[in-house]
């Protein structure tokens, strides 16, 4: 066995790893958005953003920024996942109920 096979093959389970990374991500309106690894960040990250939001008479702040702080919160904070679960059945199931055809009752 020639020596580069063994280094090479030694270091492919340093450099490239045997499991994918996983990262937090949310999924709004469809689309997936990854959010930072570290809990701490997320968790400053989404105070801020709640905090800004109860600042959105202000320019370039805005009200929009609360449900987004509250969404990154979700992924940390149980009971803020509990509700925004809560939140995703009740829509899931309201537009199930548009989009089926209404059958006549007998």
């Amino acid at each position: 066995m020639p020596k580069e096979q063994g280094v090479s093959s030694h270091l492919e389970g340093i450099l490239e790893p045997t499991e994918p990374i996983s990262r937090p991500k949310v999924k709004v309106a469809g689309r997936h958005f990854h959010l930072p690894g570290s809990p701490w960040l997320r968790m400053i990250l989404g105070v801020a953003l709640v905090f800004g939001g109860f600042l959105g008479f202000l320019p370039i702040l805005g009200f929009w920024m609360i449900p987004l702080g509250l969404l990154i919160l979700s992924v940390d904070i149980p009971v803020i996942r509990r509700r925004r679960r809560r939140l995703s059945v009740w829509w899931g199931r309201r537009r199930q109920a548009k989009q089926a055809p209404s059958e006549p009752a007998s």
